[in-house]
């Protein structure tokens, strides 16, 4: 949404070609290895792994375990990064922490050397937009202008008693217990091919976490310019359908 960012660190290189070795070797009588030299091309392999792979729904999704993705996710929130974690098969996630990246909050709360706040407080802590929204059960409701002003106003107030509790003592894992709960997380997330659609599945539905789906959108582009057949295949069978654990 406002801030929210995903950036590919590592992938594995010609994934779609190495999902055809994997498959290819469930039926080849030689050594995949020493046919190396003659893999189909990238994009051809594609086209051969949705056709003898996952056209018809045959369900031999270990294959898609072989090529592996590592993501940065930034400034989403708290809340949507719980919901990335839950559930989640084959997928490691390194999140930001509490206990070490606190000056950020007392930032909010603190000036330069000319006066003037060094973060704003939307920097470090998410409020949903103004708008119409509907709660679990499919209640309309408006969230105005006044209730997002008196929520960045207390967001300021708990960094603001965040900064006095950290000068007086208190450890960091402590003092973090008082701020607002959306404060905003950077996390490195790692997964398979198979592991990577099962996210989606999960998180891009229409009944997901707003914040959620707005990650699957980022991540799904990812997975466009990484495994465009993998991609458009999915996109086609199982986007949004909450087709669960391929």
């Amino acid at each position: 949404m406002d801030k929210f960012r995903l950036h590919t660190l590592r992938s594995t290189p010609s994934p779609q070609q190495l999902v055809w070795a994997a498959m290819h070797q469930d039926y080849s009588e030689d050594l995949v290895y020493e046919q190396r030299d003659r893999f189909p091309e990238e994009a051809k392999a594609g086209e051969l792994i949705v056709k003898h792979l996952l056209a018809g729904n045959r369900g031999h999704y270990g294959c898609l375990e072989a090529p592996q993705i590592t993501f940065n996710a930034g400034y989403f929130p708290h809340s949507a990064m719980q919901q990335l974690r839950t559930h989640r098969i084959g997928i490691s996630m390194d999140v930001q922490s509490g206990r070490y990246t606190s000056k950020r909050i007392i930032d909010v709360c603190t000036g330069d050397t000319t006066g003037v706040q060094r973060r704003n407080v939307e920097e470090v802590f998410y409020l949903r937009p103004i708008g119409n929204y509907t709660n679990r059960q499919g209640k309309s409701y408006f969230y105005s202008e006044e209730q997002r002003s008196q929520d960045l106003a207390w967001c300021l107030d708990g960094c603001k008693l965040y900064k006095q509790r950290i000068d007086e003592g208190v450890s960091e894992e402590h003092a973090r217990g008082i701020i607002p709960f959306d404060i905003r997380q950077h996390f490195v997330i790692t997964c398979n091919a198979r592991s990577l659609m099962h996210l989606l599945d999960l998180r891009w539905k229409k009944d997901a976490q707003l914040e959620c789906q707005k990650f699957c959108d980022l991540l799904f582009a990812e997975f466009q310019d990484w495994m465009p057949s993998v991609a458009s295949w999915y996109q086609e069978n199982r986007a949004k359908k909450a087709r669960l654990a391929p």
